[in-house]
């Protein structure tokens, strides 16, 4: 073996839910996630969601009785858990807005190499949508 490799990237994110059905809904209707696999696991429900990327993380929702909704705190200011690139950041949060997703407005950095905003799901947990000219292109799998 050439090297010793430890991680190759990033396989899965997870995500609370208290209303498993609900969240799956939700992350298919209003984010184009498609339910890859739906199991039972040491007590909870879990259901796997993916994008059609081919070198896309998946999102798994893990249901809780606990409701406690997932975010940072970035000097005193709440900051995201995750970030879902955008091919098309202006039209994405038209498309939510539309939705009734709670959502703030685009900010842009720089001369407009990178834009985001933050968003809530069913469950509160604070996401961002971000855009930027670095962003990787990728392949599409065929679903």
């Amino acid at each position: 073996m050439k090297d010793q490799i430890l991680f190759t990237r990033i396989g899965y994110s997870y995500l609370p839910t208290t209303k498993i059905e609900d969240s799956i809904q939700w992350y298919t209707e209003n984010l184009g996630l498609k339910l890859i696999n739906q199991f039972e696991d040491r007590g909870s429900n879990i259901g796997v969601l993916h994008y059609p990327h081919k070198n896309a993380i998946a999102l798994v929702l893990i249901e809780t009785q606990d409701y406690k909704p997932l975010k940072l705190i970035r000097n005193g200011i709440e900051f995201p858990v995750m970030a879902m690139s955008c091919l098309d950041i202006e039209y994405t949060h038209k498309k939510l807005k539309e939705n009734q997703v709670e959502v703030q407005d685009i900010h842009v950095l720089g001369e407009g190499e990178a834009k985001y905003f933050y968003f809530k799901d069913n469950e509160g947990n604070l996401l961002e949508a971000a855009w930027s000219i670095w962003d990787l292109e990728d392949e599409f799998k065929n679903w």
